[in-house]
């Protein structure tokens, strides 16, 4: 017999009964139209990070992808397996997606391990920590710093992954061209877990800083 945790069938059910209720016209739209979100969000897989909550998102109106810290990995077109890459390219060939955004995020458990080089693999296959070797040179600079407390080098390390990822999506073609004609922005954003403050990088400077409060 199917099974579902509880939690599940009682979030479906006030799904259907509350949201889709109210927005079940959108829904038929989109089965019969098909998508067409103008943003991509790269984001972390951390449960407490989701990128449609946090910008209160309608259905059809964002393409995410989540991985573990939301990294994006160099174009490498090896033959193997690469599931952010996949994702990356549906959004930017098939759906022409306007905007693309890497969002990470305070207290993330990767980029933790990434700082914890004396930390044992959870398995033998050591999928985290092979990942997460993606910035390597960066977490050990950071952890050879002195002048920064265990909260800081977090932080840091959080916010320079977001750079390094939109470097590396600079590496895919088909977002270089696109972004060099105009028809394509790269973004980075950093969610406060604690305080739920969003912090947006500086296309110019690289910096991190708070959006203006709009009336």
């Amino acid at each position: 017999m199917s099974h579902l945790p509880d939690q599940l069938l009682t979030g479906y059910r006030n799904f259907m009964n509350g949201r889709y209720a109210s927005e079940s016209g959108r829904y038929r739209a989109l089965a019969r139209e098909g998508q067409a979100p103008e943003t991509m969000v790269i984001a972390c897989c951390d449960s407490r990070a989701a990128p449609e909550a946090i910008f209160d998102a309608g259905p059809g109106e964002l393409f995410v992808v989540r991985n573990v810290a939301n990294l994006v990995p160099p174009y490498a077109p090896d033959g193997e397996f690469h599931s952010t890459s996949a994702a990356l390219e549906f959004a930017v060939q098939s759906l022409k997606v306007k905007n693309i955004v890497v969002m990470g995020h305070g207290r993330c458990g990767g980029i933790g391990a990434a700082l914890n080089t004396s930390a044992r693999p959870l398995s033998p296959g050591d999928f985290i920590g092979k990942w997460m070797s993606l910035i390597a040179p960066s977490a050990e600079a950071v952890s050879n710093s002195t002048l920064m407390t265990a909260g800081e080098r977090q932080t840091a390390l959080e916010r320079i992954s977001i750079r390094y990822s939109i470097a590396n999506l600079r590496t895919f073609p088909c977002v270089k061209i696109l972004e060099d004609k105009g028809r394509l922005t790269l973004s980075g954003a950093w969610f406060d877990i604690s305080t739920g403050e969003l912090w947006v990088m500086n296309r110019e400077t690289g910096d991190f800083e708070r959006p203006e409060p709009t009336a």
